[in-house]
């Protein structure tokens, strides 16, 4: 019994001893090797460079010719560009991540603390810090550009939440935001403010009574090009009982709007005539500019319009469909069924779903050139993806990409853990190759080579121009010069 033993850990040993003798070899003679599952290094397939895998899906390196990828997922991952000075790491992403272009960066942990800095137009450096939503504090250089807020206790902040300025103390009690040249004092936020700036002025005290005034100003666009901007008169009694406003004051299509929400709402411009009644049952639009009529109730859920501009037919959710001259939008027991089509040359674009997510295909088309970018998901089974050169890529499984289709976080960190097959085909380069089970299973052609390898590499198939070789066990087994 015991010298039974003995002589199975001889042939272990012996068998370790050939395997290592043989990567020794194919590694001296400089050929890549291929021990998938294990270890694989391979060209790229769609673009220049070559990618080395370990240990199935959880170790890769990929390097082109600006770009490096290093990667062990789904833990971390660092991408390099050296061209456009990029650089991105992530750790368990979405949790943590890091990202920068040339002098701009920021660090952000699940996205509610984050870290930033760069240079500003000014070319002075900043600091940001954010613990969203409670703090917020940036430092610089110059002192224009410093700023701390405490919510909701005190802060100061500038160029953030979509406005130029804001300050408050003890929010709600006390706010004032700037965006451009208009100033808005809020007290006891959203009941009363008083807004000015812009050749305007406004106040409410909300819902019993508001008014506010705008007087015809002009914009100039980046062009130098001066485009009239209308003014308006509005105001509200018991919102929404009573609302009057104004609008396009000063230029070719004044509009007036009165309404007294559910009971009925008018609005009348030279384009444009809607009456409602007992809103949203009972709607009638005349759109003058625009050439259709369109009658609603209860909107949005019935809707017909008809004319030049608009032809829609809905009663949602049994069905729907609308089109006019640049645009198609058509569903059927929604969400079971949803078409979509935008032609705006030179962009021709088409997407097809089923129940959200379960089935999507999309196609856009370079009407000047006749190229096609498709995609065409099933979720949770497989993404498909062709771009413009008629590159083509496929991977099974894929329960998020079909979801989150331009996630690079995702691809970089996640597909290659539940990725059980990926095929690549380079259609102008006459390039594909295939993989099963992070390259258990690895085939790769090109004009000039066939490379096969199947479990660990035991076996390999090796073909270049006329010469081939097969290998078992790492050995070769078969020669043909």
């Amino acid at each position: 019994m015991i010298e039974t033993n003995n002589n199975q850990i001889r042939f272990r040993f012996c068998l370790t001893l050939v395997i290592l003798l043989s990567f020794s070899r194919i590694v001296s003679a400089d050929e890549k090797l291929s021990a998938g599952f294990l270890f694989d290094k391979f060209d790229l397939t769609l673009e220049p460079g070559h990618r080395t895998e370990t240990v199935g899906p959880f170790y890769y390196s990929e390097r082109k010719e600006d770009e490096q990828m290093l990667a062990v997922p789904p833990l971390f991952s660092l991408y390099k560009n050296s061209v456009i000075q990029n650089g991105e790491f992530d750790i368990l992403y979405p949790l943590f991540s890091y990202e920068n272009y040339a002098s701009e960066w920021r660090l952000q942990f699940g996205e509610l603390l984050s870290f930033a800095g760069g240079r500003q137009q000014d070319n002075f450096q900043t600091r940001r810090f954010t613990v969203f939503p409670i703090y917020f504090q940036q430092r610089s250089l110059d002192t224009n550009l410093i700023y701390t807020a405490l919510f909701p206790v005190y802060g100061h902040l500038k160029n953030r939440l979509f406005r130029d300025e804001i300050f408050f103390i003890l929010f709600p009690c006390y706010g004032e935001t700037r965006k451009k040249d208009i100033v808005t004092d809020n007290y006891v936020y959203p009941i009363v403010h008083v807004r000015n700036g812009n050749r305007l002025h406004g106040w409410q005290v909300w819902p019993f009574i508001g008014r506010e005034h705008k007087d015809l100003t002009t914009l100039t666009n980046g062009f130098g090009d001066v485009t009239s901007v209308g003014g308006h008169d509005r105001s509200f009694v018991l919102w929404p009982f009573w609302l009057s406003q104004d609008n396009g004051l000063g230029t070719e299509n004044p509009e007036k709007l009165r309404a007294s929400i559910p009971l009925f709402s008018t609005t009348r411009s030279p384009k444009r005539d809607a009456t409602s009644v007992f809103w949203p049952f009972f709607t009638w639009v005349d759109e003058r500019g625009l050439k259709y009529h369109e009658w609603e109730g209860p909107w949005p859920f019935v809707i017909f319009a008809r004319g030049e501009g608009k032809t829609t037919s809905r009663v949602w959710p049994l069905f729907s469909r609308s089109h006019n001259a640049s645009m198609e939008s058509d569903s059927y027991v929604w969400p079971f069924y949803n078409y979509k089509h935008v032609h705006s040359d030179p962009l021709d674009r088409q997407s097809t779903r089923i129940l959200f997510y379960l089935y999507v295909g999309v196609t856009e088309k370079n009407t000047e050139t006749g190229m096609e970018k498709l995609r065409r998901d099933a979720w949770p089974f497989f993404t498909w993806r062709q771009d413009f050169s008629g590159n083509t890529r496929l991977q099974i499984f894929a329960p998020i990409e079909a979801i989150l289709s331009d996630s690079r976080g995702i691809v970089r960190n996640w597909s290659p853990v539940w990725t059980v097959w990926h095929s690549e085909n380079n259609l102008r380069a006459g390039m594909s190759s295939q993989s099963f089970l992070w390259n258990l299973y690895r085939r790769e052609v090109n004009p000039e080579r066939k490379k096969i390898s199947l479990l660990f590499g035991l076996f390999q198939y090796h073909k270049e121009g006329t010469n081939s070789v097969t290998r078992l066990f790492y050995l070769p087994v078969s020669r043909k010069p």
